[in-house]
């Protein structure tokens, strides 16, 4: 039988910004959140890539890490991830050399094949038609790859071209993805894979074991890794998990919507109550893990060796940070994290 103790924890911040706060206070609460995760030994702090969100904070997840980093000392902070194809490769490249510059050794770059927002945005991001549909992410992947470790073929029009500043160290690469495919480029160039879960529940454990039995050794990695993320909030009050379930469940059906904004706590209530809720949340398990931490563990322990993951990125999008803090504390227990 399998034991929560051992793997690691990590975190995803999509920096909310729920209704009746501003976009200052969700980086407080994010640099709270950081700072509590480092203490109580949790291996990474990710930022999200989302773009014409109301209810985000995260469309420069570059300028996030900085300054995160900056208020930590050993946690890894980086992206999941960045949206390559909105951005040029060398761009990239600079930007997590310069972080690598200033937090050597502890700085993640997730990278991402979606945009991160609708297509009219997309459009105003890359500012050209041919660059909404170009379909050239391994292009653009080989050509980061390239930037960040100075190894061109000798015939590439970028030969000479520096990714600066020069640094002795590198960003740790990783591939997302939300369906096979990122999983699938992930196995075939060396890379470790982390599969957004919380997005599509019902791919994972096909997608990650492919990938393992696909893995291919690589300049960027020589073994196969999995990282699976998950929708989770440890808590022994039964109103605050079920609050937790509720919001996840109301944000969705706002996106769908179109409305971008994050629900307030009066509004999840409100949400919880409703006969709309109680048809939706029968769809919620084995997606959203939320309650006594003891369950909350064993059951993404079960996931995480159903899937062969390695470990274990927490998604807890809420408005009640001190909530989300008190999860960080069971579930840091429940798998014996090394605290600082």
């Amino acid at each position: 039988m399998s034991t929560s103790r051992g793997r690691p924890l990590s975190l995803l911040d999509f920096v909310d910004v729920p209704q009746g706060l501003t976009a200052q206070d969700a980086i407080r609460r994010s640099v709270r959140t950081a700072q509590a995760a480092d203490r109580l030994g949790y291996s990474r702090y990710w930022i999200s890539e989302h773009h014409s969100f109301a209810g985000l904070a995260s469309s420069s997840p570059e300028i996030l890490i900085a300054h995160l980093a900056g208020l930590t000392e050993r946690i890894r902070v980086g992206a999941a991830g960045i949206m390559l194809p909105n951005h040029s490769p060398l761009k990239v490249a600079e930007w997590f050399r310069t972080l690598e510059m200033l937090h050597p050794r502890r700085i993640d770059l997730g990278l991402g094949r979606a945009p991160g927002t609708d297509q009219l945005t997309a459009f105003a991001l890359r500012r050209s038609r041919e660059a909404l549909t170009a379909d050239d992410f391994p292009q653009q992947a080989a050509e980061l790859i390239a930037f960040l470790s100075d190894r061109w073929p000798a015939d590439h029009p970028f030969r000479s071209v520096l990714a600066t500043p020069l640094v002795d160290t590198s960003p740790e690469l990783l591939m997302l993805g939300s369906s096979g495919w990122g999983s699938s480029f992930a196995a075939a160039n060396g890379m470790t894979t982390v599969f957004a879960h919380h997005m599509s529940p019902g791919l994972a454990v096909d997608a990650l074991r492919a990938y393992r039995r696909d893995f291919r050794p690589g300049p960027l990695g020589d073994t196969p890794r999995v990282i699976i993320s998950v929708l989770a909030l440890a808590t022994d009050d039964d109103d605050v998990a079920a609050d937790f379930r509720a919001g996840w469940a109301l944000q969705r059906q706002r996106i769908g919507r179109g409305d971008t904004r994050r629900p307030s706590s009066a509004e999840i209530r409100e949400f919880r109550l409703s006969e709309e809720f109680r048809r939706i949340e029968p769809t919620l398990a084995g997606r959203v893990y939320a309650g006594p931490p003891a369950s909350v563990a064993a059951g993404l322990t079960a996931l995480a060796d159903e899937a062969g993951a390695d470990e274990v990125t927490l998604v807890a999008p809420t408005p009640d940070l001190e909530a989300r803090l008190r999860s960080l504390e069971l579930l840091a227990a429940e798998f014996a994290l090394p605290g600082r």
